[in-house]
């Protein structure tokens, strides 16, 4: 767990020192540019909004239907079909892979936007298949490989982003 927040915050702080130099070969026009700065900061808060949201939404589902008995932190011990998770494996991750597009988006570097952040996402999307899935088979065994077989890893239709977006009540 502290492994993976240690890559996440690098490649946030990472894509920030590197955008900002690329910006300065690849943009250097940019930074005068009012319009980029205004619709970059509004897309960058809306999508900081909705990734904060799905958190929220996905973290509550886990605590509410991923418990039984005392465990410690955000720990889960049952198999999660529940809300978004009927219709994807990692609707939080779907959320969080948004992350680097919206740190982006706020820095106003359009090397960040364009270059960096969609490289991050991908690698996300890596970490994902390497780290989480084998983890998730380890916890729940056969039941997670049919789980898998169902149900895709990440789901962009409608009702799956309605489901996400959601409010979830507390237990």
């Amino acid at each position: 767990m502290i492994f993976r927040l240690l890559i996440w915050v690098i490649m946030l702080f990472g894509g920030l020192i590197a955008g900002k130099a690329l910006d300065d070969i690849l943009f250097p026009q940019i930074r005068h540019n009012l319009w980029f700065h205004d619709i970059s900061i509004i897309l960058g808060m809306t999508l900081i909004i909705i990734v904060v949201r799905i958190s929220k939404n996905t973290g509550r589902t886990l605590a509410k239907y991923g418990r039984k008995g005392e465990l410690k932190g955000m720990e889960t011990n049952v198999l999660v079909k529940e809300g978004p998770y009927k219709y994807m494996r990692h609707p939080m991750h779907l959320g969080l892979l948004f992350m680097p597009l919206a740190v982006a988006l706020l820095s106003y570097s359009p090397s960040f936007i364009f270059i960096i952040a969609p490289v991050e996402m991908i690698f996300m999307v890596i970490m994902i298949k390497i780290f989480e899935e084998p983890e998730a088979i380890r916890k729940f065994g056969e039941e997670y490989e049919k789980y898998m077989k169902e149900v895709p890893a990440f789901c962009l239709k409608r009702k799956c982003l309605k489901e996400l977006l959601k409010p979830v009540t507390k237990n």
